[in-house]
C-alpha cells in the first residue's frame, strides 16, 4: 500500500503542529461533508407531496440549525483569540 507507506513517512518528518493541521483537515472536511449531506437530506422533506409542515415548523428547524452554527462559530473564534493573545493578567 504505497499511500499508507507515504503517510507513515510523512508523519515521520512532520512536526506536531503539522500533524495536528493534517488531522484537522481530514476530520473537519469529513464532518463538513456529513453536515452538508444531512442538510441536503433534510431539504428533501420540503416535498409537500410527501410531508405536511407549516411556517412555524420550518422556522423552528432553521432556528435550531442557525443556533448550533453560531455556537460552533463562537467556539472557533474563542479558540483563535486565545491562541493570539500574548499577554493576560
Amino acid at each position: 500500500m504505497p499511500s499508507l507507506q507515504l503517510y507513515i513517512l510523512k508523519i515521520g518528518i512532520m512536526d506536531n503542529s503539522e500533524m495536528k493541521k493534517d488531522r484537522f483537515k481530514r476530520v473537519a472536511s469529513r464532518r463538513v461533508e456529513n453536515i452538508l449531506k444531512g442538510i441536503r437530506s433534510l431539504s428533501k422533506c420540503s416535498n409537500i407531496n410527501n410531508y405536511d409542515y407549516n411556517e412555524e415548523d420550518v422556522n423552528k428547524m432553521i432556528h435550531a440549525i442557525k443556533q448550533e452554527l453560531k455556537t460552533m462559530e463562537a467556539l472557533y473564534k474563542k479558540n483563535l483569540n486565545n491562541n493570539t493573545e500574548s499577554f493576560n493578567f
